[in-house]
């Protein structure tokens, strides 16, 4: 029996929202297709993953499943329920998923000190360990370094059930997906091949759909000329009629030729009016708003009130040595950060660097409120402090905040809304925070997780602007790139993790 998933008219909100967060969505996802979920962060993907695993019920219409379904979270703080098990597990499929995915058998019972990317394949090992019929991933490419996508993708390439793919990796989405659902709230639209096609035909048709609405504006223009054109000439005959009324008809009138008269004139001037109505009528449904075309709002991000520290140093951490558990260490030299320093922390999932980003923040060298930290991972309970946190703001704070959470992509009414944002929204507004102090120091630990792709184009080009020093820790190499002019690189020798400096 064929496996797949339908979704027919589907719709979802959840308790408190005055307005669905999906609505009327149909769409098929057949097996052994691969479907990437693909939109901004808060637009609703992460939930249809929920329906299509049967996580949540929708509010209206059916999700019709076929078969077993797994989902992979997108949070990496806490432990799947199946953790121990699996690393216990010896079967056949145990052994091979570990096999593929690099799940060590030392990663047992130490999750705590495993990376985030670690972590997420364990996610995803475990999910593939059930074997469902429907597998949905949120975020699966999140922390991991080259070499560990490239061993996700052939992994995912063999899963020959219904897949959903929530992902903002755009190389991995056209690498794996056969058909992308498009979610841009009210519209959301099903498009074959990857994402960079699918971006392209949603191009064409919004062009297409502008250029059908001015050419309806500009029908528009003429029939309101003509309406009133005719309303015009209307209103002038009805003049006439009227002063013709107000005479006596002719005593001699016994044919009632001059009463038929003025019914006519009557009945012209009415014909007159109607048709006006009629043109003005029709040119208001050419006006009407076309809901094929979206609303694309002004973004692009700033960092007005950041500037360069007056101090030599914004970071300076001696020459040392970390201990990294498991009889690991990292030795490093002296680190120092200048004002304007640029730089790029670099190294395999697990060797060490988010370790080394904590010591160095310990070490700062600037006020705390200069100081803007975006960690790699925040968890839902930190997630819904710092959400509760910012709702409580006063009014003029709280309008600056959205705002520049608005310029990231990011609808302000729908995150205040929300109970417990996504991991992108959360991300959004560490940055709007931060940013309002003018920080002289910024660090970020892989900085483009949870963002959707018109929210990492805006943050890059603001730290490209920025006067003050980065220290970025990621595995997008043309983010780093673009923004960084020092390497910083961690390369593990037995037990030894050692640190090299480049320049670029």
């Amino acid at each position: 029996m064929a496996r797949f998933l339908q979704f027919d008219r589907v719709s979802f909100a959840y308790p408190g929202m005055a307005e669905p967060l999906l609505a009327d969505v149909t769409a098929h996802f057949p097996e052994g297709t691969w479907t990437g979920i693909v939109g901004a962060n808060g637009a609703g993907k992460t939930t249809i993953l929920k329906l299509a695993a049967g996580e949540i019920s929708p509010s209206g219409g059916s999700v019709r499943q076929i078969g077993r379904a797994q989902y992979a979270v997108q949070r990496t703080d806490a432990p799947p329920d199946e953790w121990d098990d699996f690393m216990d597990a010896w079967d056949p499929v145990a052994m091979d998923v570990r096999r593929q995915l690099g799940v060590s058998p030392d990663w047992a019972g130490r999750w705590d000190t495993l990376s985030h990317g670690e972590r997420k394949r364990v996610q995803i090992a475990i999910a593939l360990w059930h074997q469902p019929d429907v597998l949905a991933l949120d975020e699966p490419t999140n922390h991991l370094d080259a070499d560990a996508k490239r061993v996700l993708l052939a992994a995912l390439k063999s899963f020959r059930g219904a897949g959903l793919l929530v992902s903002h990796d755009r190389d991995f989405l056209d690498a794996l997906c056969s058909q992308c659902l498009f979610v841009f709230p009210p519209r959301i639209v099903m498009r074959p091949g990857g994402v960079t096609q699918g971006m392209e035909q949603d191009r064409l048709e919004q062009a297409h759909a502008r250029d059908e609405h001015d050419s309806n504006a500009g029908k528009a223009r003429r029939l309101m000329a003509a309406a009133q054109q005719r309303r015009e000439a209307a209103e002038q005959s009805a003049a006439r009629t009227n002063r013709l009324k107000a005479k006596k008809l002719p005593a001699n009138d016994h044919d009632g030729r001059a009463k038929r008269q003025l019914a006519k004139l009557t009945n012209k001037d009415g014909w007159g009016f109607s048709q006006s109505s009629a043109l003005r009528s029709r040119a208001a449904k050419l006006l009407a708003p076309d809901k094929s075309i979206r609303v694309d709002y002004e973004m692009g991000f700033w960092l007005e009130d950041a500037e360069k520290s007056a101090r030599n140093y914004v970071a300076e951490l001696p020459a040392g040595e970390i201990d990294l558990g498991d009889g690991r260490r990292l030795v490093h030299p002296e680190l120092l950060i200048r004002p304007d320093d640029r730089i790029a922390l670099v190294g395999a999932n697990g060797i060490g660097k988010s370790t080394l980003v904590r010591k160095i923040v310990e070490h700062a060298n600037v006020p705390p409120e200069r100081l803007l930290v975006v960690p790699q991972e925040i968890g839902e309970e930190e997630s819904r402090a710092i959400h509760a946190d910012v709702k409580r703001l006063d009014r003029g704070p709280l309008g600056r905040v959205m705002t520049l959470i608005s310029r990231l992509g990011s609808r302000p009414g729908r995150l205040l809304a929300s109970t417990t944002p996504s991991p992108g929204e959360i991300r959004k507004i560490l940055l709007a925070r931060g940013v309002e102090r003018g920080p002289h120091l910024i660090v970020m630990d892989e900085p483009t997780n949870h963002l959707d792709l018109p929210s990492i184009e805006c943050l890059e080009n603001a730290l490209a602007e920025a006067p003050c020093a980065l220290l970025l820790v990621s595995h997008d190499e043309r983010f780093l790139a673009r923004l960084t002019t020092v390497r910083w690189t961690l390369v593990r020798d037995g037990d030894v993790v050692r640190f090299n400096v480049t320049m670029r």
